[in-house]
């Protein structure tokens, strides 16, 4: 039995070099893991929300009638990620977490309208959001549409919004304002 082999010797092996390599190279890659894995960032548990627009607009309903609409858009961040709820499982559940303050302008003056006044808004719900990973931070925009059925736009009415959300662990957000909307023109309104 006949047996081949070649044999390489390298004469540049160093066992100094290799002492130093072993050391240093674990040495990089914990340095480039430290550095790459940054701080994570941290807002407070409570919502913070802020207007950014409003726009009104005419639609037409399934029987064709014209009305007004209006678009509400606002931004919200929240540290703890606990925006939104599940639907409902029985009536009896409070499911609204969005709420909302109607006021009108009567002589020059926003004046709070009446809980049975046509142009009020009834209860939302924003729907359940959850953030993966490590970091639970929500960022986002939330749109809201209002229908004026009952609203003609001969009307000058001109209205104002107050809002605010609450998070699932009952975190109430900073109260916001949109601006003065007039309901006769049909408009973009942005933060004052």
């Amino acid at each position: 039995m006949i047996r081949f082999g070649l044999i390489f010797v390298d004469n540049r092996y160093n066992p100094g070099k290799m002492k130093i390599f072993k050391i240093l190279t674990p040495s990089l890659i914990i340095a480039l893991l430290a550095i790459s894995c940054g701080k994570i960032e941290q807002l407070p548990d409570e919502p913070y929300i802020e207007f950014r627009s409003f726009k009104v607009f005419d639609t037409i309903d399934i029987l064709g009638n014209e009305y007004q609409g209006g678009k509400l858009r606002f931004y919200f961040e929240d540290g703890d990620g606990d925006i939104g709820l599940d639907p409902p499982k029985s009536p009896e559940e409070d499911s609204t977490n969005l709420f909302f303050d109607l006021y009108r302008k009567v002589n020059g003056t926003m004046v709070k309208v009446p809980a049975n006044d046509p142009l009020n808004p009834s209860d939302y719900r924003i729907p359940f959001m959850e953030s993966n990973g490590q970091n639970k931070i929500l960022r986002g925009t939330i749109d809201v549409t209002f229908f004026y059925l009952f609203y003609s736009k001969e009307d000058t009415d001109t209205i104002r919004y107050d809002f605010y959300i609450k998070d699932r662990a009952g975190h109430i957000s900073n109260i916001e304002s949109t601006s003065e909307i007039s309901l006769s023109d049909d408009n973009t309104y942005l933060p004052d």
